[in-house]
């Protein structure tokens, strides 16, 4: 598919936030200068900021409380708990956003590592709350970069029977939102930002270096 007709539209799955506060904050990410507790904090409050809106079709059911002045019938969550998965680690920076927001939410973990010279994912481990099939699956991972550990850990998920996927991030390259688009059609997926390409390492360009040092301080 040629990526100059190819369409970052929700009509295709794709939804590109446009936000300020977002556009601002992941300015703040890419700063070479941005410290170690900054950065980590800072990518939460994007992940939360884009959770409001991945989050805005949760099903809800009808309860009956009293208030301090009457009884009344509201709205509550409904069905199976929310499940948040991050691709290990740097997901792990992303997941107290969404849980801000569900405190209710489970989590599971998949972890991969990439190949320095093919640049494909390698599945270390992997463990999600059962029975998946039923709840809402968040995958998070603050990078989008060739796709291939986030079509991988999708392809896992759905493997052990997850069915309502979403996948967000930070940060993505055009190739990598083409790929998981191609692989998961079903997938809605939720960027921060798209950047211009990949380089000839396999990394976004302007990008924000490696996501995984910067919110956990190593090198």
């Amino acid at each position: 598919m040629s990526m100059s007709t190819f369409a970052f539209t929700p009509e295709n799955n794709i939804f590109v936030q446009t936000h300020p506060l977002i556009q601002h904050k992941i300015s703040i990410l890419r700063d070479i200068h941005t410290g170690t507790n900054e950065f980590r904090q800072i990518a939460e409050e994007i992940a939360m900021l884009m959770g409001f809106q991945a989050l805005e079709d949760l099903p809800l059911m009808d309860v009956e409380i009293e208030t301090p002045i009457e009884k009344c019938t509201t709205q509550v969550l409904a069905g199976k708990k929310l499940c948040v998965v991050p691709i290990l680690r740097a997901g792990l920076g992303m997941v107290n956003g969404i849980t801000a927001l569900v405190p209710s939410a489970k989590i599971g973990h998949i972890g991969l590592y990439r190949d320095e010279v093919t640049h494909e994912p390698h599945e270390y481990y992997c463990k999600l709350p059962s029975p998946i099939e039923l709840r809402t699956i968040i995958v998070v991972d603050p990078m989008l970069a060739t796709g291939g550990s986030a079509c991988a850990a999708i392809d896992f998920i759905k493997a052990r029977g997850g069915r309502h996927i979403k996948f967000l991030c930070i940060i993505a390259a055009p190739e990598g939102v083409e790929r998981l688009h191609r692989e998961h059609p079903d997938v809605k997926i939720y960027i921060g930002h798209v950047d211009r390409e990949l380089n000839q390492n396999a990394y976004i360009c302007p990008g924000l270096g490696d996501a995984g040092d910067r919110i956990f301080g190593t090198k």
